[in-house]
């Protein structure tokens, strides 16, 4: 019988895979080029011309995560029951306007308001692509469809790098800015044209593959949600003790990931002392080293169904590798090699991580719950960069480092700590199927 089932699912078309995820994984990776580019202009200049310090810099650098919280719930709503591609197409718009505001800027607390408007202009894009492709994508392909598409960060990495290198180089942090927020409205042109929110709207997709995804993602939702769920609240949702872990899960891996993001320019400029362009080609590597680990692990997690293990293994490599890097800064190379394995674990437990809320939650409720993860989650990301700044000012640089260091492994633990529900293959959480357990 798996025999058969097999060989039925490899004569399904799978346009999907090329007309869904490219157009999506472009808009994230412009999204966070415009996020990151800081990370280069403020050693670049920026911090000289305004005069920011170190403190200044992380607030500004982790500023943004508190606009990011406003559309993250309205976000996952519209993807939902509206379209979440006019969602993100008049975003795109936004982060171009605020971008190229950025570039002429005279002040810090300029700066600052527009980091903190740039946060609410991109505060629904995750929760929106990741409901796009739960519309378009079964459970046994979804980790490597989200990895995919989550791989705009080491993508972006490698990118704005060498970019934001040579445009500081050549012309000068300002011009960094508005090019970037220029690239914005050529994605909205690639957007606007090719992205269909749902499998049923597509006009270049075969019945076959229509059949497939209308009636495998319906099975799924059937095998989750009882009918109450659909009448369920949000309030349902934030009762259960799960979906605080998965929260603060969440939180500490963003205190992580962007404390690194944030600081690595900065890091690499004064444990090389070499110029912003060459930080720039330096900085690609760690990237590099993102885009395996997340094949990797996705892979791992989607042929075996254990999501528990594959999230909090990269969590511990990552904290492993961020101690390491202060640890071993007497000799360049081996500092320099962990943080090159940071970025190997950068973005591993991702993918496989935006598997869990699917499984736990029915379709309707899972872009809002989505959107309270990433929202609250992401309150990290203003956490990790501030902190860091906070540290150097008052002691050095290795004791912001050792704090990233401990939040990865706080959330490690916390990976390891999650219900066996939130594997594949196991039974659904009992908040959304109540009478799943009595049966």
């Amino acid at each position: 019988m798996k025999m058969s089932s097999d060989a039925l699912y490899a004569d399904i078309p799978r346009q999907r895979w090329f007309r869904i995820i490219p157009p999506i994984l472009i808009a994230c990776i412009i999204s966070y080029m415009d996020r990151v580019n800081i990370a280069f202009a403020m050693p670049g200049g920026m911090d000289a011309e305004l005069g920011i310090s170190a403190t200044m810099a992380g607030l500004a650098g982790g500023i943004f995560f508190i606009g990011y919280l406003f559309l993250q719930v309205p976000g996952g709503k519209i993807a939902v029951h509206g379209s979440g591609k006019k969602f993100i197409g008049w975003s795109l718009v936004a982060w171009a306007v605020i971008s190229v505001l950025t570039g002429i800027v005279t002040s810090q607390y300029q700066l600052l308001a527009l980091r903190f408007l740039l946060g609410v202009a991109e505060g629904g894009m995750l929760p929106v692509v990741l409901t796009m492709i739960s519309n378009w994508f079964p459970d046994a392909e979804r980790g490597r469809a989200n990895a995919i598409v989550i791989m705009f960060v080491p993508i972006a990495g490698i990118i704005t790098a060498p970019l934001s290198g040579w445009i500081i180089t050549a012309l000068d942090w300002r011009w960094l800015f508005i090019i970037e927020g220029l690239l914005s409205l050529v994605v909205l042109v690639l957007w606007a044209l090719t992205i269909y929110d749902r499998p049923q709207e597509a006009r270049w997709i075969s019945e076959a593959e229509k059949n497939y995804l209308v009636q495998t993602l319906a099975a799924e939702q059937r095998a989750i949600a009882g009918k109450e769920v659909k009448n369920a609240s949000l309030g349902a949702v934030l009762s259960d003790k799960t979906m605080w872990q998965l929260i603060a899960l969440n939180f500490f891996y963003q205190t992580g990931i962007y404390g690194y993001t944030l600081w690595l320019p900065t890091i690499l400029k004064e444990l090389t002392h070499t110029s912003i362009g060459q930080v720039g080609m330096l900085a690609i590597l760690p990237y590099v080293g993102a885009i395996a680990g997340m094949f990797l692990f996705s892979s791992l997690s989607d042929r075996t169904g254990k999501r528990k293990l594959f999230v909090s293994l990269p969590l511990i490599g990552f904290a492993l590798c961020m101690f390491l890097s202060v640890a071993l800064k007497a000799n360049i190379w081996l500092a320099y090699a962990a943080l090159v394995g940071c970025g190997f674990f950068l973005q591993s437990a991702a993918g496989v991580f935006w598997t869990i809320p699917a499984r736990l939650f029915s379709a309707e409720m899972a872009g809002g719950a989505r959107g309270v993860i990433n929202a609250l989650g992401n309150l990290g990301g203003f956490c990790g960069p501030y902190a860091v700044g906070v540290l150097i000012t008052l002691y050095s640089k290795d004791a912001g480092v050792y704090c990233l260091a401990v939040s990865l492994a706080l959330a490690a633990l916390l990976a390891l700590l999650l219900p066996a529900k939130c594997d594949a293959g196991s039974e659904p959480h009992p908040t959304v199927n109540p009478h799943k357990r009595a049966a």
